[in-house]
């Protein structure tokens, strides 16, 4: 699946070169052909298949490579951060599909004259933002996912499995987030005139996912109280500044799950910094965490406790 990357590489340099001035989320009618005429457009969608089937082609290697590892007891105690990259590969293989499915729509629609998203064929370009959500936003739990099996296993670790809700109840909780998150992506969507029954299921469901979430927030804070660890532990210091860079950008997940709210704060800064707070710093502490954690047990080398600490502290005011 790695060799699929290097044509998708090269397809999407291609594009640059040409131009392709569709945005990152190729809405319909800027990517119809009547406003990006430039085959780099066809290119990016051309990257963006080899890139899908690519990253399918992975999450198939994984199920199959965690299933014999879960065969003997799928209820066994295994890593935590086993269980995360299961349920990140099982997103991955539902939504990409979905989100192939509407840049094919698209690419007939540009070169073979059909009207999946053209109203004057009959077309609907809402269709689209539909199908673009429904892989777009479970992509964040693609990318936070690994970074909360991470946290959970070092945090299981530090506590010498000192728990509040069990092995489970982190596990079931981040069950419940897959199965939550692949359910509100018209979240994304209050703005284009949904009507009111469905703007409240997709705004109840939203604000749902806050309690699975807090469970594992409350658990990893009783872990970390729990713990023996040493306050000045670098580890230790990057572990809470996810949960409290995690927790500040959850808390402004909840104001903007109210459609009415989401209506007035739409193209803000302030879902910016909801979106940057919950996924990119979480995903970049977590990679941080995991290479603090690992690499000693890896290579058998320490890293400098006083340059890992002036990391974090510059890191975290550069942060916000």
């Amino acid at each position: 699946s790695a060799w699929l990357l290097i044509p998708s590489l090269v397809f999407l340099l291609v594009s640059m070169c040409l131009g392709a001035g569709v945005g990152w989320t190729f809405y319909p009618p800027l990517s119809s052909s009547y406003f990006s005429s430039s085959c780099g457009v066809d290119f990016l969608m051309f990257s963006l298949h080899l890139a899908g089937v690519s990253s399918v082609f992975s999450s198939i290697n994984f199920i199959c490579t965690l299933y014999s590892v879960f065969m003997t007891n799928v209820f066994s105690r295994t890593s935590i951060v086993l269980w995360s990259y299961l349920f990140t590969s099982v997103l991955l293989l539902v939504t990409l599909p979905v989100l192939a499915a509407a840049i094919t729509m698209l690419l007939f629609d540009r070169n073979f004259c059909s009207a999946f998203f053209d109203p004057l064929g009959g077309g609907d370009p809402i269709l689209f933002q539909h199908m673009f959500w429904f892989f777009g936003h479970p992509e964040v739990y693609v990318l936070i996912l690994p970074g909360f099996g991470i946290i959970s296993h070092i945090c299981l670790s530090i506590s010498a499995n000192f728990d509040a809700f069990g092995f489970y109840g982190l596990l079931f909780a981040m069950f419940s987030i897959v199965c939550l998150g692949s359910s509100v992506w018209g979240h994304h969507m209050f703005t284009v005139g949904l009507d009111v029954k469905t703007a409240v299921f997709f705004s109840s469901v939203t604000m749902i996912i806050g309690v699975p979430t807090g469970i594992k927030v409350f658990t990893w804070l009783y872990m970390l109280l729990n713990s023996s660890v040493n306050v000045s532990d670098p580890v230790l210091w990057w572990v809470v500044s996810f949960i409290v860079l995690f927790t500040f950008g959850g808390v402004t997940g909840i104001v903007l799950s109210a459609c009415v709210l989401d209506n007035i704060l739409h193209d803000t800064w302030f879902v910016v910094a909801h979106f940057h707070y919950v996924m990119s710093l979480g995903s970049y502490i977590s990679i941080i965490v995991m290479f603090i954690w690992w690499w000693p047990l890896i290579t058998g080398l320490s890293l400098n406790k006083c340059l890992l600490q002036c990391q974090c502290i510059i890191s975290n005011v550069g942060f916000n």
